[in-house]
C-alpha cells in the first residue's frame, strides 16, 4: 500500500472556502479509480495561515502512475483551487506503509 502525501497552504480567510472544495473528494472522481484505497484530509491553523495535508492511499505506485501519468509525483492541483492557495508542494511524495493499526485496513 502507499501513500501519496502532498501540502498546501491557504490565508486563514480562505481555509474554509477551500477545504469545502475538497469534500467529498479530493480529487473529482478519484474515488472510482481502480487501485484507490481511501483518503485523508489534515488541516492545522498557523497563525495567518492554515496548513492542509492529503494523504492518498493507493494498492500500487502503478495505479498511482494510471491515474496522474508518467511523472506520477507530480501535484495534481485543479486550476479553480489554485487561486485559494499561497503555496504548495509542486511533488507529492510517497511513502510504502509498512504497518498499519486499527484503521480496519489490511496489508497484503
Amino acid at each position: 500500500m502507499i501513500a501519496r502525501v502532498w501540502r498546501g497552504y491557504t490565508r486563514a480567510e480562505d481555509a474554509s472556502l477551500y477545504e469545502a472544495m475538497l469534500k467529498p473528494e479530493l480529487l473529482p472522481g478519484i474515488g472510482m479509480a481502480s487501485g484507490y484505497i481511501g483518503s485523508y484530509l489534515l488541516r492545522r491553523q498557523q497563525d495567518a495561515e492554515v496548513e492542509f495535508i492529503t494523504i492518498i492511499l493507493w494498492d500500487s505506485i502503478e495505479a498511482i502512475r494510471a491515474v496522474a501519468g508518467e511523472d506520477f509525483e507530480t501535484a495534481i492541483v485543479p486550476e479553480e483551487r489554485r487561486k485559494y492557495l499561497l503555496r504548495y508542494d509542486e511533488k507529492s511524495a510517497h511513502y510504502e506503509i509498512a504497518s498499519v493499526h486499527g484503521l480496519g485496513l489490511a496489508l497484503n
